[in-house]
């Protein structure tokens, strides 16, 4: 009996420390629980949103009933734009905290910026890129700062709306934290290859590769450009060699890789432009050279390769427009200057009668052939045997008259094949000075019955 009294008297005396050592040990707990979350603050302060997040895990494991902790979880993670498990540490919190109205209040703001993001996705499927930045700038980046979903998103978004200054800016600040994030290597490669700094976009792709060989984005991008650049390459070779309808090919061909790079494509256009300006081909080359001005309205070599090109399809006035345009943005290149005088020359010229078509004759015909040719025109239209349409006959006649006076002339034939303007000398659309009716210069004189009055002289 006495031995058993001593052995409950040990038991007690056992449980008692054991009791005791639990008090101090909470106590301890307790103690690192309040110093901890200053702690996990900080860490959140300094967004090591990692490290909060294992220090919160640990505290709920030790204490399930630690409330503070899962609101605090739930704010990282909400944060990071992880809203069900933000949601569920909210719910966790409110259930210790009912009616809290400072969690109930992010609890709300966080569905907010959900269905914002969820919103952004779909527009921007849409194609309404704008829309879906709206959403991801006031809403879902408000609410979570450092979601790098939405960060991401809104990359593509800036490219998309050929942002592309913003978009490089963008990917810095996500590469800064992240120096590895596959996919903004990708997005900041393919903003510098639409800027057309293909050097930078590709040491982006290929960081990207070294990293993970098999992204498929990566390859398609970097090879993509390869193919660019090879085509181009070759298209400019054979143009500079001579190989005109090589280079047509190879300028189309590149062209088709990827329609929407402008930066690239406007040299190409003109590529493509001043080759078919040099194989006559006014139209396509017209046609090439607007795409290329359509994306820099500034770009002084298009306009003048189509005023070149408007020149050959006898667009005299739309080349005098572009050459002149040119000469203007870059008055002191004497080229565009002298390529100016000639298109205004040659509008000039097209302003003109045209005193070859008018004798029916080239321009290579003999001073018998034009004789000739006025003879037969002459007599087609005497008035005398125009008695119905004396009016137009009259007019007809004078015209081929004021004609045969400038080609049947040597020294006015050869000023007016020279582009000098004679005009002035009476002869514009038969004008005033030579009549053929009667009065000085070569008199002609045609016998028919009844005769006309004012003589011509005979042939």
């Amino acid at each position: 009996m006495e031995m058993a009294v001593n052995l409950c008297g040990f038991d007690m005396v056992a449980w008692r420390g054991f009791i005791y050592a639990l008090i101090v040990l909470n106590f301890v707990f307790l103690c690192q629980l309040i110093l901890l979350q200053p702690l996990i603050v900080e860490s959140i302060k300094v967004k090591k949103y990692s490290e909060a997040l294992a220090e919160l895990n640990a505290a709920i494991e030790a204490d399930p009933t630690f409330s503070e902790a899962y609101r605090h979880r739930a704010s990282i993670l909400c944060q990071l734009c992880r809203y069900g498990e933000s949601e569920e540490s909210y719910r966790k919190f409110l259930e210790m905290k009912p009616g809290n109205s400072a969690a109930e209040k992010e609890l709300s703001k966080l569905h907010q910026a959900q269905s914002a993001l969820d919103s952004a996705i779909e527009v921007f499927e849409s194609g309404d890129y704008m829309k879906a930045l709206e959403y991801i700038e006031k809403v879902v980046l408000v609410f979570s700062p450092e979601c790098s979903k939405a960060k991401l998103l809104k990359v593509r978004l800036l490219i998309s709306a050929k942002d592309y200054s913003s978009a490089i800016s963008e990917t810095g600040y996500i590469l800064k934290e992240d120096e590895d994030n596959l996919e903004a290597l990708l997005l900041r490669g393919n903003a510098y290859y639409y800027l057309g700094d293909h050097d930078i976009a590709i040491r982006h792709y290929q960081k990207g590769l070294r990293l993970d060989p098999e992204h498929g984005e990566l390859k398609r991008s970097y090879f993509g450009l390869k193919k660019l650049l090879k085509k181009t390459k070759s298209a400019d070779d054979n143009a500079s060699n001579g190989k005109l309808r090589l280079a047509t090919e190879e300028y189309k061909a590149a062209l088709a890789l990827d329609p929407s790079h402008s930066a690239h494509n406007v040299h190409l256009y003109l590529g493509l432009c001043k080759v078919q300006v040099k194989l006559g081909r006014g139209d396509d080359a017209v046609t090439c050279c607007t795409e290329a001005l359509e994306i820099d309205g500034d770009l002084v070599e298009a306009l003048v390769q189509r005023g070149e090109a408007k020149l050959l399809i006898e667009d005299w006035e739309g080349a005098v427009a572009d050459l002149r345009s040119a000469a203007e943005k870059s008055p002191r290149d004497m080229n565009i200057r002298r390529a100016l005088m000639r298109a205004q020359k040659s509008l000039k010229l097209s302003q003109r009668k045209d005193w070859y078509k008018i004798l029916g004759v080239s321009r290579t015909a003999s001073i018998s052939e034009i004789k000739k040719a006025y003879k037969k025109l002459a007599l087609q239209w005497h008035p005398d045997k125009n008695v119905d349409n004396r009016e137009e006959a009259e007019a007809k006649f004078r015209e081929v008259a004021a004609a045969y006076e400038i080609l049947g002339d040597e020294d006015k034939r050869t000023r007016y094949d020279s582009g000098e303007d004679i005009d002035g000398m009476g002869m514009n659309m038969g004008g005033g000075g030579f009549n053929p009716f009667g009065g000085g210069g070569q008199q002609f004189t045609f016998h028919f019955q009844g005769g006309y009055p004012g003589g011509f002289g005979g042939f």
